[in-house]
């Protein structure tokens, strides 16, 4: 089943929706000594649990009837959408469960322990198996696809709209893509505010899943390989694609190197803790030359990250 473009209005009502959850996040100048770039920061990771997975998680739990939530609710998730589910679920007062590949950082496990939630770490090989094979359609509880759910999609989708709102002259929007579902959301809003706006997805070069597929005219399958556990998603979905494909003008990739720069200068000159994947937009725009990209929007997706690895990316001195 091929994944349906949100409307603006359906996009609208969920930004109403998720009101008791979700924050109406800063959209401020990136700061760099005294250098314009034109380049602003959604921060999401303002947001209850530091990631933008808050709106669309909690507008698909939202939704659903009472008969189906009290089911409890799971999810597959690096940490970011598992976090967002267990909030979620204890705002509504039933469980929450995630399947977490068990390399994934112990800060987000933790903290998804913290907000009532159930974590089942398995192998990572495991987790993309289950996604496949649509194993959630074998167990009781009411699962939330951390991609191609539409109401997850819809509630992202707000980000646009908060986007557009702050910045109506924008020229390009920087998103960073893992499995689609927030640049889907985001996309979706965007181009029918103002169609021109170039929407530039965002992968690392170790895990390029979307701009392979985008080059091959189909869906892919790639290696993963990258600091960026967030958006480290080897394939990228049928259901997915026709409508990636559609929305996206542009996709770029960004090394290791640049990532950490990107969070490094987030930290310091900005005093925002961004997680790497949620560098990824800000390494990317900073890559292109203002001539080309304009007034840029870059997404700060989240800011779950290990104390020890943001103290390396800190005390790199090549960076």
């Amino acid at each position: 089943m091929v994944s349906t473009r949100p409307s603006l209005q359906d996009i609208r009502v969920a930004a109403d929706r998720i009101r008791p959850a979700a924050r109406r996040t800063p959209l401020v100048p990136f700061q760099k000594h005294i250098d314009p770039e034109r380049i602003y920061l959604k921060v999401e990771t303002l947001q209850p649990v530091n990631s933008f997975k808050i709106r669309g998680v909690f507008n698909a739990v939202a939704k659903m009837d009472e008969k189906t939530r009290r089911r409890g609710v799971s999810t597959v998730s690096a940490g970011n959408t598992a976090q967002a589910l267990a909030w979620s679920a204890n705002y509504f007062g039933v469980s929450a469960r995630s399947l977490i590949p068990a390399s994934a950082p112990q800060s987000k496990i933790s903290a998804m322990q913290a907000y009532g939630g159930k974590p089942i770490l398995v192998p990572i090989s495991e987790v993309f198996h289950y996604l496949r094979e649509h194993a959630w359609e074998n167990e009781p509880y009411s699962f939330i696809h951390p991609w191609t759910n539409h109401d997850l999609m819809t509630g992202h989708g707000s980000l646009g709209l908060e986007i557009y709102e702050d910045l109506p002259y924008l020229d390009s929007v920087f998103v960073p893509v893992g499995g689609g579902g927030l640049i889907g959301g985001v996309g979706s809003a965007i181009k029918a505010l103002k169609p021109n706006v170039k929407l530039i997805a965002v992968e690392p070069e170790g895990c390029a899943a979307l701009h392979s597929s985008l080059q091959a005219g189909k869906p892919q399958e790639v290696n993963c390989d990258t600091i960026c556990d967030g958006v480290s998603v080897p394939y990228i979905t049928e259901e997915m694609f026709p409508l990636l494909s559609k929305l996206v003008d542009d996709t770029r990739l960004v090394s290791e190197k640049k990532v950490k720069s990107a969070v490094k200068s987030l930290a310091l000159h900005n005093k925002i803790i961004a997680e790497p994947a949620g560098g990824l937009a800000l390494a990317a725009a900073l890559d292109m030359p203002e001539a080309e990209r304009g007034y840029s929007v870059c997404l700060v997706t989240g800011g779950s990250i290990d104390s020890v690895t943001l103290v390396d990316i800190l005390r790199d001195k090549t960076l």
